[in-house]
């Protein structure tokens, strides 16, 4: 496989030149890795309506499509609750990621990353089939995990590959995570929009997959050479300016980690307000009688947020902001403001509210894409390619927090 990979990988030299194919590709990765992710989080409202409709008392067939398809609840209450909340399906897609972010930056070196990418994509090739098949909701609860553990994986993987090349590439996998995203929310609600069905509609997703691996293949021959046992990229950048070479000890590791707490700090307070919005308010945001169902509207917030983020992680290139707690503290402020709304219900209308999660996916995205790209100017050579993948737990540390607090934000409104 490295030996076509190799061919290829000059065949695309040749043709667009190394540096746009650098950035192409780690563009195109991005994508990818975040692709089912995504779209597991926009169909957590249309997952929890299956359940809805299969719990139901002997349901007519015409009754269980209409819920699936995301139809209003038959829930009568103030907030049109599902019996259970989005967050549910939020703590599933995070957790695998929270602790492969946690444990693997210590191991994982020993792996080749040619095979983490194979994994990664039977992992969510997987994920797709038994969101769209499952008979029960606990089937695909273990889809959304194995979407999680894909993402979660890749993005460690890659993310320590950037330290490879210049900065300029961080953009590139910013942009295609952010294009993630968009694509992700977009494609799932116009499908279903049109009339496809959530079972369908994933299952035509699962071409993402199987694209990121031919991209990685496509590429791997002129990105990187792989050592068959370590999985260490063989580059110059592993000796540093002092001469030292191999890989950190467990006490290098250890105080790079304590280095990296003022980045991961502010990222995990940012991915918590902006998840804890996503997860455990959006669905309570709804506005009844309106041209939009209840499913929609919660499709399209998660739209609108991912449009934000895409904008803001493709624009490295433009601006960079090191005060990334200023970026923490207007995140936190807008899920407080979006938390009253959702108690009093003062809004007026649902434009406004796009227009804050909009507002919102801005922050989102330009915390995560300023966090890495500093990193990778302030660490030291030899610390990065760990650093990179050790600093990337801080979002997830964030969401999962917001997964829980977000289950029982939804329980008290809902028992109103």
């Amino acid at each position: 496989m490295s030996f076509f990979a190799s061919i290829w990988g000059v065949v695309c030299t040749l043709m667009i030149g190394k540096k746009l194919t650098n950035d192409f590709r780690e563009w195109l990765l991005g994508l990818c890795n975040n692709f089912a992710y995504v779209v597991m989080l926009s169909a957590a409202h249309d997952i929890l309506k299956k359940q809805e409709s299969e719990n139901a008392t002997a349901p007519t067939p015409a009754s269980v499509g209409s819920n699936f398809q995301g139809g209003n609840s038959s829930n009568s209450g103030r907030y049109d609750c599902n019996p259970v909340s989005t967050a549910a399906v939020l703590l599933a897609d995070i957790l695998p990621t929270l602790v492969i972010k946690l444990f693997a930056p210590f191991v994982i070196h020993k792996l080749p990353y040619g095979y983490r990418v194979l994994f990664c994509t039977i992992m969510a090739a997987t994920s797709f089939l038994f969101v769209s098949l499952s008979p029960a909701v606990w089937i695909s609860i273990l889809g959304v995990i194995f979407a999680s553990i894909s993402s979660g994986l890749g993005e460690l993987s890659f993310l320590s590959l950037t330290v490879f090349f210049s900065r300029d590439v961080l953009g590139g996998w910013g942009s295609g995570t952010g294009g993630a995203g968009v694509a992700g929310a977009l494609l799932y609600s116009l499908f279903t929009q049109v009339g496809l069905s959530p079972q369908v509609t994933l299952l035509i997703m699962l071409v993402v997959p199987f694209a990121m691996l031919m991209t990685t293949a496509l590429f791997m021959g002129i990105t990187c050479y792989f050592n068959n046992y370590t999985g260490h990229v063989l580059f110059p950048l592993n000796i540093t300016e002092d001469g030292s070479t191999g890989p950190l000890t467990f006490s290098e590791k250890l105080h790079v980690i304590k280095g990296l707490l003022k980045f991961v700090f502010p990222l995990g307070v940012v991915y918590f307000a902006e998840y804890f919005i996503n997860q455990g308010l959006m669905e309570l945001l709804y506005f009844p009688n309106i041209f939009l169902t209840h499913a929609e509207q919660y499709r399209w917030y998660q739209t609108l947020y991912q449009v934000g983020v895409l904008v803001s992680r493709s624009s490295l290139c433009c601006v960079k902001i090191r005060k990334l707690w200023a970026l923490s503290l207007l995140q936190v402020v807008n899920a407080v403001l979006l938390l009253l709304a959702v108690r009093y219900q003062f809004f007026p209308n649902l434009w406004l509210v796009f227009a804050i999660v909009l507002y919102e996916g801005l922050l989102g995205g330009a915390a995560y894409v300023n966090t890495f790209f500093f990193i990778s100017k302030e660490t030291e050579e030899r610390q990065r390619e760990f650093a990179m993948a050790a600093a990337s737990v801080g979002d997830s540390l964030g969401i999962a927090l917001a997964g829980l607090v977000s289950f029982f934000v939804h329980r008290y409104f809902c028992s109103l």
